[in-house]
């Protein structure tokens, strides 16, 4: 076969910016031209490296100018992201944030005598239920036994002021569906979690030990009253400490000396009209867990705590005639008792029954999504939704923390995203002090799934995620360094830098700017940790060395004499 018709033959040897190396008689790896008639656009099928991954090229060629569409992380295990399905279900936006018609401003005239003497009421059981409160508490030391009993009799008082302030916030009656269980036959009570009013429900109703946040201890008196409580307390980010609690919540509901253990899985709350994902700590113990489902139904008002002030939310409720609440006792749901059930799967049949008895659907938002958009919101964004990304699911998939996902909300709020949440291609190569070049647009189309010129804030996490969480990415981290450190001192100098990364990008102009900020301590040299810890921040980063990769085993301890 004559060489212009044998498409086996290497006919390209080398071309610049497109991450195709040289191909020769001597050398073992070659490319495959094939053509492509309706594209009208050559591909190059590239052979596995030394760590046996596809790193598939598209070239477009046009006027002679090369444009590689590659995927830039193929050589240290990528093969690319999935497009990230976006969702416009916000669980945490409340419908009435502002005061709006004719008729709310109409009865806000109307009511204001009745609201006067409501808030006499609400400022005398606020009083009276923290002073007996505080004489319950007072002198009592051992925390880690149940309560004496003279105490908890004490505590009355202050459950009747509880019901006291609920008829204050217009709750004048509230309506019960089915009945509690004994504490014997579910000593664990979950519950979905709306608005502030439910715990004040909770601790009026049965007075049960609660599972709260650390941050709570120190709220001016609901602090004081949660301690009454027996609170179990929990940093949601501290592994330790939710260990801790969930021993806790062990401990508690297996003595009938405790009273019942109260948890709101879904961690923070919701407007109502959906269920988020269930954090696993109620349903670690494995003990019958009772249900128990809370409805607000309104017309004008939602009584959602959702994107909405506390202080706003409390005026909107003294300013109605009556406010709706709902409370239904679901039955005990008791795991599984022929095989042994994991805790996921026991909080998926609560959950299914919670959402079942709702009317309504169980998403993969979680707590993370809240802190996500509470985030977008510090920083003036418009619109929330963008920014939640159903955490539930992507925690799962990418094993990823609430904190990393905040880290790199706030890397991509410095892109400055439109209305929409979208990130263009200049702005997102400015953050990451990305040179215009080939290898810029393959890491900004490796994100782009959608292929519209634009990122979401899903794909930037998402996408960089996965390159962070490749087996493969630590080592390549590692030789990248060694590699970098042309004098062997354990620093990398600007000087060197710039050699290293000159191949990726192909330019002679300086890339101070990108040294910068690997040099997080501004010392003028990049150490070990600080090149390391660059790249787990900004991991689309490690594309900038990949030359470094074509020839190393990343699964070999390579560079160890240099580095010892």
């Amino acid at each position: 076969m004559s060489p212009a018709t044998d498409l086996r033959r290497p006919l390209i040897h080398s071309i610049a910016g497109a991450g195709v190396t040289h191909t020769d008689d001597n050398s073992p790896s070659h490319h495959i031209l094939t053509i492509n008639d309706q594209l009208g656009s050559p591909q190059f099928a590239t052979p596995t490296n030394q760590v046996s991954i596809l790193n598939d090229t598209q070239l477009d060629i046009n006027d002679g100018y090369v444009r590689s569409e590659e995927n830039p992380y193929g050589i240290i295990g990528s093969d690319g992201i999935e497009a990230p399905g976006s969702t416009t279900v916000d669980p945490f936006r409340n419908t009435t944030p502002n005061i709006e018609g004719l008729y709310e401003w109409v009865k806000m005239l109307v009511i204001l005598p009745i609201v006067l003497v409501r808030l006499v009421l609400f400022l005398l059981c606020l009083i009276v239920g923290y002073g007996a409160t505080n004489f319950a508490l007072h002198g009592w030391k051992d925390k880690q036994n149940p309560m004496p009993k003279w105490r908890c009799r004490v505590m009355w008082i202050t459950r009747l002021c509880a019901r006291g302030i609920l008829f204050s916030f217009g709750y004048h009656w509230i309506k019960r569906k089915g009945k509690p269980a004994s504490r014997d036959t579910a000593p664990i009570i979950v519950s979905n979690h709306v608005s502030y009013i439910d715990p004040i429900f909770f601790f009026y109703e049965s007075s049960p030990t609660i599972v709260a946040s650390e941050s709570h201890d120190s709220m001016p008196f609901v602090g004081v009253i949660i301690r009454a409580m027996q609170v179990i307390y929990v940093n949601r980010f501290s592994y330790q400490s939710r260990k801790h609690a969930v021993n806790e919540i062990k401990r508690k509901a297996s003595s009938n000396k405790y009273p019942r253990v109260l948890l709101f899985p879904e961690g923070t709350t919701t407007n109502g009209r959906q269920l988020i994902s269930f954090q696993l700590g109620a349903f670690i113990s494995g003990y019958p867990i009772q249900p128990v489902v809370i409805r607000y139904p309104h017309v004008h008002f939602d009584q959602s705590w959702g994107h909405i002030a506390l202080a706003t939310l409390m005026f909107r409720m003294f300013m109605q005639f009556h406010n709706f609440m709902e409370v239904e006792y679901l039955p005990v749901i008791t795991p599984s008792q022929h095989q042994k059930e994991s805790a996921a799967r026991f909080a998926e049949r609560t959950g299914k029954a919670m959402a079942c008895a709702l009317n309504v659907v169980q998403t993969h938002h979680s707590f993370a999504d809240y802190a996500l958009l509470s985030k977008a919101a510090d920083a003036g964004q418009e619109s929330f939704a963008p920014y939640m990304v159903e955490m539930a699911k992507v925690q799962k998939l990418c094993h990823l923390t609430t904190s990393e996902a905040v880290d790199f909300l706030d890397r991509f709020l410095a892109m400055k995203p439109d209305s929409s949440g979208c990130v263009n291609y200049q702005d997102f190569t400015s953050v990451l002090r990305l040179k215009p070049s080939i290898l810029s647009e393959n890491i900004f189309g490796f994100l782009d799934v959608d292929k519209n010129g634009f990122i979401t804030f899903k794909e930037f996490l998402v996408g960089s995620v996965h390159v962070l969480k490749l087996p493969l990415f630590r080592r390549a981290c590692e030789v990248a360094f060694c590699e970098s450190d042309a004098g062997k001192d354990q620093y990398i100098s600007l000087a060197e830098f710039e050699s290293s990364v000159r191949p990726a990008i192909l330019s002679l102009t300086s890339s101070e700017l990108l040294f910068h900020l690997f040099d997080t301590d501004g010392d003028g040299k990049i150490s070990k940790d600080d090149f390391i810890n660059c790249l787990k921040r900004n991991p689309l980063l490690i594309a900038h060395f990949n030359h470094h990769f074509m020839h190393q085993n990343l699964d070999a301890e390579t560079c160890l004499e240099e580095t010892v």
